[in-house]
């Protein structure tokens, strides 16, 4: 079998490529992605700002949370030394009339 004559491997020429059309594709491209690196840098303006503020009010919440805890704190103290006080009245026979008297 004969072999065939010229280079298998030489690059096809295309004579019929239209550059204009395809860099107008490219410009078209380049304008929608433009467009979407904007709209996802506004949308990360706007959760940066909702973050923000979601933080601000966590940081008040707990605030007021360890606040609320330390009235609770102070009030149960002074219910135990209530009751501390109301037992030795009682050990020391006082009465229940009397107790409350004193109380008032």
């Amino acid at each position: 079998m004969p072999r065939t004559k010229g280079s298998k491997n030489r690059p096809k020429t295309n004579t019929t490529k239209d550059y204009v059309s395809q860099i107008a594709e490219k410009q078209e491209f380049i304008v929608s992605l433009t467009a979407e690196i904007a709209s996802i840098t506004a949308n990360i303006d706007t959760l940066r700002a909702d973050l923000k503020e979601k933080k601000s009010a966590l940081k008040k919440a707990e605030k007021e949370v360890a606040s609320l805890e330390a009235k609770k704190a102070k009030a149960d103290a002074k219910a135990a030394e209530a009751e501390v006080v109301l037992k030795k009245l009682l050990a020391g026979g006082m009465s229940a009339d009397e107790i409350l008297e004193k109380l008032k």
